[in-house]
């Protein structure tokens, strides 16, 4: 059984589990020396905790379509994948 499926069985889908108190956390991402993001989100359960990767995952779509100097490369952009552009990053989260 994989990680997911214990979660599920623990947790049905609308008891959504709760830290004691909410986290203040900083994300940030990098790679090859450059930083992909940063910001800070306050995290305290699962919903929050997306919400942050949905502003990572907007952010990045974002700096790869500025990015474009040219229709050619916005129309390269629009193609490439976030996962792409994330791949091989590292994620440091630091609780602040």
């Amino acid at each position: 059984m994989d990680c997911m499926n214990e979660i599920d069985d623990d947790f049905p889908a609308s008891a959504t589990p709760r830290l004691e108190l909410d986290m203040r956390v900083r994300l940030e991402l990098t790679k090859a020396n450059i930083r992909l993001h940063e910001g800070t989100y306050e995290i305290d359960d699962l919903e929050t905790f997306g919400a942050a990767w949905e502003d990572v995952w907007v952010k990045v779509r974002e700096g790869c379509m500025a990015e474009a100097t040219s229709i050619g490369a916005l129309m390269d952009t629009m193609h490439e994948s976030v996962i792409d552009r994330l791949n091989g990053t590292t994620i440091k989260l630091t609780r602040l």
